[in-house]
């Protein structure tokens, strides 16, 4: 919007030169003209006019300067004032803003950054293995991915532009550096602080989220006294040293296997209850049995029509073939239907 301003401002002071000289032109043809006008020959000379060229230079000339004057600051900006006697304190914000032509306007990048630690070299924002390790309360490191968002605080924009240089003179440049000496130096020895008021275990699984909660406050509150804002801080993994997740996988298997062995021992005693059980249930039933021979022998002998009145109850209807008796045997072929 503002190039196409400066743009009509730029024709307007051409339309008036070109009209201011088109116009002296006139004026020495007119002054020839007057000069010739006794000679038959003479034809004067057609030079266009252009009115009150005086007034389409000025209007040009004074939008031109308006138009540089008036700045606007993008939504992803924020613009700091460069007066003849430094850095103002004043932050240009989003929007239209009115601005002397003896200032300077710089602009700074307000969006959110990513600074990312990780193990893997393909992955974070240093080529490379850059995951942080940390000593928990047991002395046992424990390395972790992070990733820490952050953004430079709009209205204190101009501190940081005054304060921190450009390296290679871009913001970029700048940006960079901050993330280097502030955004990773300040991630590890705040993460490292936290890492210390727990156990490995704590860390790995169910203080995690609270490691994590803590890690940013205290990030934010170290980030402010440097005018910039953490945004978030994320815990991607938790890892351990080789040696030591091995020494937590055999503890694990050892555990497992305790606990298989505890099982397996409680099915033994199961089934040793079971065959106890079984055997009393064994002894009982013999005993009984036992008992009942000995009433039943009792009776036979007190009474000894009772295996005949035995012998009675069991018959089917049929006569034997064989009978014994008087210590001979007699074969008999008895048929009934006969």
């Amino acid at each position: 919007m503002m190039g196409f301003i400066k743009f009509l401002a730029f024709i307007s002071i051409v339309y008036g030169v070109v009209g201011l000289i088109l116009r002296g032109v006139k004026k020495g043809a007119d002054r020839e003209a007057d000069s010739q006008k006794g000679n038959a020959y003479y034809k004067p000379k057609r030079v266009p006019v252009f009115k009150a060229p005086v007034y389409f230079m000025l209007a040009g000339f004074f939008t031109f300067i308006l138009g540089s004057m008036v700045v606007r600051v993008a939504p992803q900006e924020v613009g700091i004032l460069i007066t003849p006697s430094g850095v103002s304190s004043d932050e240009l914000l989003t929007g239209w803003h009115v601005v002397a032509p003896w200032n300077e306007i710089k602009f700074m990048d307000k969006t959110e950054w990513v600074y990312t630690f990780t193990h893997k070299a393909t992955e974070g924002s240093v080529h490379g293995s850059d995951a942080i390790w940390a000593p928990t309360k047991d002395g046992i490191k424990v390395g972790f991915d992070v990733s820490v968002s952050w953004r430079v605080d709009p209205k204190n924009a101009s501190w940081i532009f005054e304060n921190i240089s450009a390296q290679d003179g871009t913001d970029e440049g700048r940006y960079r550096w901050i993330e280097e000496n502030i955004i990773r130096t300040k991630t590890k020895s705040g993460l490292a602080l936290m890492v210390s008021n727990y156990s490995p275990i704590e860390v790995y699984s169910n203080k995690r989220e609270e490691l994590q909660a803590r890690t940013a406050a205290k990030l934010a509150e170290e980030f402010r006294k440097v005018n910039l804002i953490l945004m978030h801080v994320d815990l991607r993994e938790v890892f351990y040293n080789p040696e030591y997740e091995k020494a937590i996988n055999d503890k694990k298997l050892a555990e497992q296997e305790a606990l298989r062995l505890v099982e397996v021992t409680k099915q033994k005693e199961e089934q040793l209850k079971q065959a106890e059980i079984e055997k009393n249930i064994s002894i009982e039933q013999a005993k009984g049995e036992s008992e009942a021979l000995q009433i039943k022998g009792q009776s036979i002998s007190n009474n000894p029509k009772v295996i005949q009145l035995e012998w009675i109850n069991k018959w089917d209807g049929k006569l034997p073939s064989i009978m014994t008796g008087n210590g001979s045997s007699l074969l008999m072929n008895i048929d009934p239907n006969k």
